[in-house]
This record gives C-alpha cells, structure tokens and sequence, in this order.
C-alpha cells in the first residue's frame, strides 16, 4: 500500500525542485507524490507520478482536453470541480481520475447524483490541505464545511477520496502525522486518512484490490 500526496508543484510551477520536494516526501513518510506539470527526471528514493490538472468551463471543454499528448501523458489526471451539472457529467470521462478544488465550489455542487457515479466509476474527490493552513476565519470554516459535506457523502457512496498537500514549495508539504491532525478537523478517521493516502496506488494500479465501502 503506497502512502501517496496526491499532487504537489515542483519548480517552476513552485519554489522547490522536484528532487528536494521527493526528498522531502520520503522524510515526511510518504512512498510516492504526483508532481504537477513537467517532469524532466526521475528522482530515486520515492516514485513520481505524472499529474495534469485541467480547468474547463464546460463537460464539452473537458472531453477536448483529456486528448491533448501532456494530459495523455498524465498518471493521473485532474478536474477543477464547477457547478452541479458539470460535476455530474465530469465524473463520466473515461479520462478523468480526480475531482479537485471541491472547497471552492459552491455547496451541495458535487451531489448524491455525481457521488454514485464517482463511486461506480472510481473517480476520487481530492482534500486539499492547501486552504485549511492558509486560509483563515470564515473562509478556513466553508472549506471544512466542503470537506465535511464530501466526507459524509462518501461514507454513503464509497467513492474514493484523495489528499494532497497541494505543496508549492517544501515548507508547505506536510508529514503523514500532521495529515491525519488536519483531517480530523473535518471528521475523518485514522482508518479513513490511510485509505485516503493509498487511492492514488489504486487509481494509477486497478488491478490491485478496490475497498468496498457499505
């Protein structure tokens, strides 16, 4: 079972390169990240993933760009979350791994209609700890608010969850530890953070057993 931050961005996209930030990784407990944007090397010590991250107004928009060669490329591939109706059809691309930047997105915007097609698909939602250490005030509490609302929906439907650490540079990854305290905020168990941590292994490895969830 792989421990994995389900994306981080390496220099230039960040500040550090993508061999201190695997390095950093492996200190922090970690067996693999997935680095957004170009990756030039392979560092040894902790396996890269590939991660392309798209942001498209519409489902049409999203169909086009899972065919470009960068995303292609990708092990994983990512979509910024949007309204209701785009939420709903996103989670029906072939293509689409992970829907990210759910703590942005309006309320009740991913649904119990996405939620089972998520969970029959096996695409993952991801937890961004980006905004709880940034934000602050009412802004840090709608996120957990998001967080919270994904959590118990997911606890219905089963569909995977993803954490990221959402790291721009190596002051902002965090250890594994220091990932389970940030989730609890929001609720989520032990169990349900190690779960969470090793989806990644199963998204990019399906042969590998799927954990149903009742």
């Amino acid at each position: 079972m792989k421990i994995t931050d389900a994306s981080v961005y390496p220099y230039p996209a960040g500040d550090s390169t993508l061999a201190r930030m695997a390095l950093e990784a492996a200190e922090l407990g970690f067996d693999s990240i997935v680095a957004v944007g170009e990756i030039r090397s392979q560092p040894s010590g902790i396996k890269i993933l590939r991660g392309a991250v798209i942001n498209a107004a519409s489902h049409k928009e999203v169909i086009k760009r899972v065919r470009d060669p960068a995303v292609r490329r990708a092990d994983v591939v990512f979509v910024n979350a949007g309204d209701i109706s785009f939420n709903r059809a996103v989670v029906s691309v072939n293509e689409v791994n992970v829907v990210r930047n759910i703590h942005a997105a309006r309320r009740n915007a991913f649904d119990h209609v996405a939620a089972r097609t998520a969970a029959d698909r096996g695409v993952a939602v991801d937890i961004s700890l980006a905004p709880i250490i940034q934000f602050r005030g009412t802004k840090r509490q709608k996120a957990l608010q998001r967080y919270a609302d994904i959590l118990s929906l997911q606890r219905r439907y089963g569909f995977p969850l993803t954490i990221s650490s959402d790291a721009r540079s190596i002051m902002e990854q965090r250890s594994v530890r220091e990932v389970r305290s940030l989730c609890a905020l929001f609720g989520m168990t032990g169990v349900e953070v190690s779960d969470a941590l090793a989806s990644v292994g199963r998204l990019t490895e399906p042969e590998l057993p799927v954990k149903v969830v009742a």
